[in-house]
C-alpha cells in the first residue's frame, strides 16, 4: 500500500469519530483543494473524521510553479477506450488506504463516505461500483463513471452533484448516469446547478448537505418494509 500524504486531517475535539468522510481531489489540484468541502462537512457532522490526501502521481502539466499539484492518473492519451483501466489501475493502491483509515479509526463501511471532485469522483465511483458497500454514500461533483456499472452498489447510496455548464463533463453525462442506476434499481440522486461550470461550487455543496441531511437511503425502506429491491419511480 502506498503511503499518501495528509494535508487534511480533521478528528472529533472530542470523543471518537462516529462517521469518515474521504474527500478525493480532481486533476491538477491538491488535497487542499477540497477545504470549503470538508469545512462545510465539518460544520453539519462535528463528530466526523474528514481526511483529504493528495494524490501520488504529478500532475501531467506541472511546471516549476505547480510541482504541488497532483493527479490520481495520467490523463495523457486517455479515452474512453482506457479510462476504466488506468483508473482500475489508480484503485490499486487507494482501496486499501481507504481501509485502513477506516480500521485506524474504527469506522464502518457503512458510516464511511467518499466525496470528490472531478477525477477524484470518478475514482470514487469505480471504488464503490467494484467494491460495493465499502462506503454507505458517495458524494460526485462534476464527474463521470469510468465506464457504466453493470449492477448498481446495493449499499452505497450515490448523489450526483453537478454543473449545468460543465464544459468538461457535460451535464448529460450525470445525467445518462442516473437513469442508467434507476434502471438497474440503484439508490442514487441526480443535482444539476444552473449557471455552474466545472467546479466545486458553493451551490452544489449546499446540495450535497441536503442530502446528506434528508434523504433516507433505499436499503433502509427496504429493510424497513421487508422489500426486494425494485427500481425506484
Amino acid at each position: 500500500m502506498q503511503a499518501l500524504d495528509l494535508p487534511i486531517e480533521w478528528l472529533p475535539r472530542e470523543g471518537v469519530a462516529e462517521q469518515l468522510i474521504l474527500l478525493l481531489h480532481g486533476w491538477g489540484e491538491d488535497a487542499n483543494a477540497m477545504a470549503p468541502l470538508a469545512q462545510a462537512l465539518r460544520a453539519l457532522f462535528p463528530q466526523a473524521a474528514l481526511l483529504a490526501p493528495t494524490a501520488p502521481l504529478r500532475w501531467d502539466r506541472a511546471g516549476r510553479a505547480g510541482n504541488h499539484l497532483r493527479q490520481w492518473h495520467s490523463i495523457e492519451g486517455l479515452s474512453d477506450a482506457n479510462l476504466a483501466e488506468r483508473t482500475d489501475a489508480a484503485l490499486h493502491d487507494l482501496i486499501p488506504w481507504v481501509r485502513a483509515q477506516q480500521q485506524r479509526l474504527g469506522v464502518s463501511e457503512a458510516a464511511t463516505a467518499l466525496a470528490g471532485f472531478s477525477q477524484g469522483a470518478t475514482m470514487a465511483l469505480a471504488m464503490v461500483a467494484r467494491h460495493d458497500g465499502i462506503a454507505g454514500r458517495v458524494l460526485a461533483f462534476s464527474s463521470r463513471f469510468a465506464t457504466l456499472p453493470a449492477a448498481a452498489p446495493a449499499s452505497t447510496t450515490l448523489h450526483l452533484l453537478h454543473g449545468a455548464d460543465d464544459a468538461i463533463f457535460p451535464a448529460q453525462q450525470a445525467r445518462e448516469a442516473f437513469e442508467h442506476l434507476r434502471a438497474l434499481g440503484g439508490d442514487a440522486t441526480l443535482d444539476i446547478a444552473t449557471g455552474v461550470g466545472h467546479a466545486l461550487h458553493p451551490a452544489l455543496i449546499e446540495c450535497a448537505l441536503h442530502r446528506l441531511k434528508s434523504h433516507i437511503p433505499l436499503r433502509t425502506w427496504q429493510a424497513a418494509l421487508g422489500a426486494a429491491p425494485t427500481a425506484r419511480s
